[in-house]
């Protein structure tokens, strides 16, 4: 499987193509929701166009914004994925200079316009988490939760107690949810369970 990225936090870039000027902003975004909140916040009403384009896992959108069909949204997509993100949207305002740029034109400059941001913008590898249970007796509850910080990636996210010791909620990387079930599993003799959600 490839290694995917997102980006750390928002960046932005601009040029000037033939007296239009181009802004683009990109940023990290953790559902759809996310990304129209992104581009709803970044859009300016006094701008020529604001386009768009946004991916997170499968889903992706893209929009023209009054553009001819074809030449901003898609290529500002097909600069995400030419840098292998996801859970990113970008935007790229235009202000018109007043010179036609035709189709190909309009294409470089809004793909290229949003690749120098993309470029540009601090990445982290993108790390597919998994959410599940780990249920324990109070005379294993202790250990337990001193050494899950042996994975210092997974995450206690709450814990609640029964009549017989505790349900902890956690959060994994994928990659290690064995070792986890594996290590809860060994400490306490197979008394506690992990389970994964699916």
């Amino acid at each position: 499987m490839l290694e995917r990225l997102t980006l750390v936090e928002p960046a932005t870039a601009r040029q000037e193509i033939k007296k239009s000027r181009f802004i683009a902003a990109a940023g990290p975004i953790a559902d759809e929701a996310a990304a129209k909140g992104f581009i709803a916040t970044r859009s300016d009403p006094a701008a020529n166009h604001n386009c768009w384009a946004w991916r997170f896992g499968q889903n992706y959108r893209f929009n023209d914004d009054g553009e001819p069909s074809g030449t901003a949204g898609k290529p500002i997509l097909a600069a995400i994925d030419g840098q292998g993100l996801d859970g990113v949207a970008v935007i790229v305002t235009r202000w018109f200079g007043g010179v036609l740029l035709g189709s190909g034109g309009l294409i470089r400059a809004y793909g290229g316009t949003a690749a120098l941001c993309l470029r540009e913008a601090e990445k982290v590898t993108l790390v597919e988490r998994i959410a599940g249970t780990i249920t324990c007796g109070f005379g294993d509850l202790t250990l337990v939760q001193a050494r899950l910080g042996k994975f210092p990636d997974v995450e206690v996210q709450d814990q609640a107690f029964t009549a017989t010791g505790a349900v902890l909620c956690v959060s994994a990387p994928k990659a290690e949810a064995e070792d986890v079930a594996r290590l809860v599993t060994d400490l306490t003799s197979g008394r506690a369970t992990t389970r994964w959600n699916a």
